[in-house]
């Protein structure tokens, strides 16, 4: 794949290599999406790569425009035979002309000015009934200079993301806030404390809280969060 010119300066994706337990929640809202071809879009250092693979899908590529990144991800999964790597975007893979039964955008969709234009592609490079798996930052108020530094362009609105999803072709199957609890130390710590994610805030997170969180939310879907999580689907 082509090489982007591309940088990546931030730190998020090294501190949320500390966080297993939030990869597999995630994962597990898109698992039953995930046994076909997969395309992973911004897999950044490869940490959500691993759970990926712990869904088994048929194939996974993953791609990465930072060359830091791709650098990491390739350290991390370069000799895994079950992962392709590629250094580029969604636009090479969309010129090699491959098909896949999902793509994944995680903590990714946020960063691309231009989102419609961006799932339009995905869109074209989905096999009928394949799916758009989209988990993002939510709720504009949250911006912080974190999400500034690291290149986030917006964090979503629930009905925001639907509709541009929408506007891209698909029809939106799920579309549903995560993580409410995690909205007031986002907010102290990041909007008006003006923090940066580091590994060991991150890891205590996933290990106290998430597990809880994870159960109450199962049971009742918050009605906001820190974050969105969307599936859509390419009709068939």
């Amino acid at each position: 794949m082509t090489q982007a010119a591309f940088r990546y300066e931030g730190r998020d994706l090294e501190a949320m290599a500390h966080a297993p337990n939030y990869h597999a929640w995630i994962r597990d809202e898109f698992a039953g999406d995930l046994l076909g071809d997969v395309l992973e879009v911004g897999a950044g250092a490869g940490s959500f790569t691993d759970a990926l693979l712990a869904a088994a899908p048929h194939s996974l590529t993953s791609i990465e425009p930072s060359a830091e990144m791709h650098a990491l991800l390739l350290a991390r999964h370069g000799s895994n035979p079950r992962v392709e790597i590629g250094h580029g975007t969604s636009a090479d893979v969309s010129r090699a002309g491959r098909r896949y039964d999902a793509i994944v955008y995680n903590n990714v969709l946020e960063h691309i000015r231009d989102d419609v234009d961006e799932m339009r592609r995905s869109f074209g490079m989905l096999r009928a009934g394949g799916a758009l798996l989209v988990f993002s930052p939510a709720l504009p108020r949250l911006m912080s200079e974190f999400d500034r530094r690291v290149g986030h362009v917006r964090r979503y609105r629930r009905r925001e993301l639907g509709e541009r999803a929408e506007q891209a072709g698909f029809r939106v199957e799920r579309l549903h806030y995560l993580d409410l609890p995690g909205i007031l130390p986002w907010w102290l710590f990041m909007v008006v404390g003006g923090g940066m994610l580091n590994p060991r805030n991150v890891g205590l997170y996933d290990s106290i809280a998430v597990p809880v969180v994870r159960r109450l939310e199962r049971l009742v879907r918050p009605p906001i969060g820190r974050n969105v999580l969307m599936v859509a689907r390419r009709p068939a």
